[in-house]
């Protein structure tokens, strides 16, 4: 089941309360980023969050449960997005966990035709 509109505009309302969020809409769901890192996923009208040692220890009681089905990474689940204490201390501390995200190639570099990496063809000079 996809996440529905509604959902994903409360979820992200209540983490700009206490930080710097985005998303990203991948078939159906979204990726959450914080300050430009990924910290988890919202499926199935549910957050979930990367299992950082910061989430694991500031949530320990929290169900897990898998994104999707065939995911190797079984992520924490917020039950309470809303409580704003525990979202900002989360978001803090996954962000001083997580690695800064991939520079990406720029456009120009993306588009230069490869060089040749064969030696080149000579021709040796005729004589007449």
């Amino acid at each position: 089941m996809a996440t529905s509109k509604g959902f994903h505009d409360h979820v992200v309302e209540c983490l700009q309360r206490v930080g710097e969020i985005s998303t990203r809409k991948m078939m159906g769901e979204y990726c959450v980023y914080h300050k430009g890192k990924l910290i988890g996923d919202i499926c199935d009208n549910c957050l979930l969050l990367k299992p950082t040692e910061s989430v694991l220890r500031l949530m320990p009681d929290a169900q897990r449960a898998y994104p999707y089905e065939g995911s190797k990474t079984l992520m924490v689940m917020v039950e309470d997005v809303e409580d704003t204490d525990l979202m900002a201390r989360v978001l803090e501390a996954m962000f001083k966990e997580l690695p800064e995200p991939k520079k990406k190639a720029k456009a120009k570099e993306k588009a230069k035709p490869k060089k040749d990496a064969g030696p080149e063809e000579k021709t040796a000079p005729t004589s007449g």
